[in-house]
């Protein structure tokens, strides 16, 4: 098994490998169409003379990108793993030199918007990825500047190249680390925007400075050069904004706008289940609550905890008159074997995984379906089998899994089996809300529910106080209202008295 695992592995990194020379391959040919665009009249003549530079961006560009490949070879190996991500990494760069090369070369060579990958990958990957990305962006760009013939298609005279060269690296770094930190914090598309704004500041200082010695010869270059990079910087956020969209959808990746998007009440999904499974989807919702909470307070995603929490129990939508919350009057299960009723139970994870991923949500929502009831008994209907035949199998009244296989996973798992077993109890005070939280944690535990996944002690007993305190809010007790109604002329009546004959 291991052998097997192992080959797999490799031959993923095989594909990652050709998959990054084929990257490599792809970002010369732009280059080299842009060395055209710039002098499409004497392009070979200046590659024949300037061969050298020629090859020594050939060089620069391979090991830029051997350094991307081997950042995510010792700091994030599953990345790898995934062809996709290692196509999302380099569509950004290509993205993002493209946009920079049009606005630079067509409007100003200080017009581009070169925070915007900054912005993009703080969003699509991570901080640290960002940051370390960013910086390979701007030697990229460094490159190409340095050994191609952009800057004096731009307009760049020889006397100044060098600065600009040097000016072009720092505003790229600077301004593309700054929104990281900026745009990390953002949750609304608004703040997005106002990214672009803040990172305007560091990067104008810098052109002001380094534009300095021309404002004796051209201030109205002087203040253009101000006015085009406030112009890049606001860019920046717009053009982050319009085109984050795009790679959501394409690569499926999740973000807090599109967490937020997928958790409106408006869902597709959650309108079917709305709709068609109404206890289920109040269930979701207080469960989404308490998942929110506990993901909060171990240092969570809360909006990934609160969006797979919304669609954990969606699989219910194929059979909803199966499950106890949507039944009124009349159960099913009476009338069948229990081991056809657990199959109907314990086939919703695998019908809420199928749903999602046929309705294109993220691959970790439409995990937690699949997960959040581990490979956990069915008890009632195994213990109804045991009744009626005086043995069973308990392999056919349990969950198919696998295990929960992260924290926000395990989360789930036992806020929805809290959130049921306090909603069947008559006394909800903290010490019985505390009591059955503490039930439900050992038994997952004893059954090694969380052995794959990375929950620690710790933040389980954290999980369980947060447990207590959020369904206390929820089930906290109520002053009894007296029996007393009002008629037309505002006067008291009971109604319980009899009413008169006549």
């Amino acid at each position: 098994m291991k052998e097997k695992k192992s080959t797999k592995v490799g031959r993923k990194l095989g594909y990652s490998v050709a998959a990054f020379f084929g990257c490599y391959a792809a970002m010369i040919l732009l280059i080299f169409l842009m060395t055209v665009v710039n002098d499409p009249a004497n392009w070979y003549g200046y590659l024949a003379q300037h061969s050298s530079e020629s090859l020594s961006l050939l060089v620069s560009v391979f090991f830029l990108f051997a350094l991307v490949y081997f950042y995510y070879l010792f700091e994030d190996f599953e990345t790898l793993l995934k062809i996709k991500n290692i196509f999302l990494i380099f569509t950004l760069l290509f993205a993002s030199t493209v946009i920079c090369y049009i606005f630079g070369r067509f409007i100003h060579y200080y017009s581009r918007p070169v925070a915007m990958f900054a912005i993009l990958a703080i969003f699509l990957l991570n901080r640290r990825q960002a940051i370390f990305l960013n910086f390979i962006f701007g030697l990229l760009l460094f490159v190409i500047d340095l050994c191609t013939n952009t800057l004096t298609a731009s307009g760049i005279t020889a006397s100044g190249l060098t600065t600009q060269l040097f000016s072009s690296f720092l505003i790229t770094f600077l301004s593309g680390t700054f929104a990281v930190f900026f745009a990390g914090s953002a949750k609304t598309r608004g703040s997005l925007l106002l990214t672009g704004v803040y990172t305007a500041v560091p990067t104008v200082i810098l052109v002001l400075l380094f534009n300095l010695p021309e404002v004796t010869k051209d201030w109205i270059d002087y203040v253009s050069a101000v006015g085009f990079r406030i112009l890049a910087c606001i860019l920046s956020g717009v053009l982050a904004l319009a085109l984050l969209p795009l790679f959501e959808r394409a690569f499926n990746r999740l973000t807090v706008f599109r967490l937020r998007e997928l958790t409106s009440t408006d869902a597709a999904l959650l309108v079917r289940l709305k709709k068609e499974a109404p206890g289920t989807f109040n269930h979701s919702l207080i469960v989404a609550q308490l998942a929110e909470s506990c993901a909060v307070a171990i240092g969570e995603n809360a909006e990934l905890a609160r969006a797979a929490a919304y669609y954990h129990d969606v699989g219910k939508l194929k059979e909803p008159e199966g499950f106890t919350e949507n039944q009124t009057d009349y159960n099913l299960h009476d009338e069948i074997t229990p081991e056809l009723s657990a199959d109907i139970i314990r086939s919703h994870t695998k019908n809420g995984y199928d749903l999602l991923i046929a309705n294109h949500l993220p691959k970790e929502i439409a995990r937690v379906a699949l997960e959040h009831h581990g490979t956990l008994p069915i008890k009632y209907f195994y213990d109804k089998a045991v009744r009626y035949s005086g043995d069973a199998d308990l392999r056919d009244f349990s969950y198919f899994g696998p295990l929960p296989q992260t924290r926000i996973a395990a989360i789930i798992m036992i806020s929805d089996a809290v959130e049921a077993a306090v909603r069947a109890m008559a006394d909800r005070s903290p010490e019985q809300v505390e009591k059955i939280c503490r039930s439900v944690i050992e038994e997952r535990m004893d059954l090694g529910q969380f052995d794959e996944c990375d929950i620690t002690m710790k933040e389980l007993s954290v999980v369980r106080l947060t447990l207590v305190e959020a369904l206390s809010g929820v089930h906290h007790h109520r002053v009894q209202y007296p029996n007393i109604q009002f008629n037309r002329d505002r006067k008291a009546v009971n109604p319980d008295e009899e009413k008169p004959n006549g």
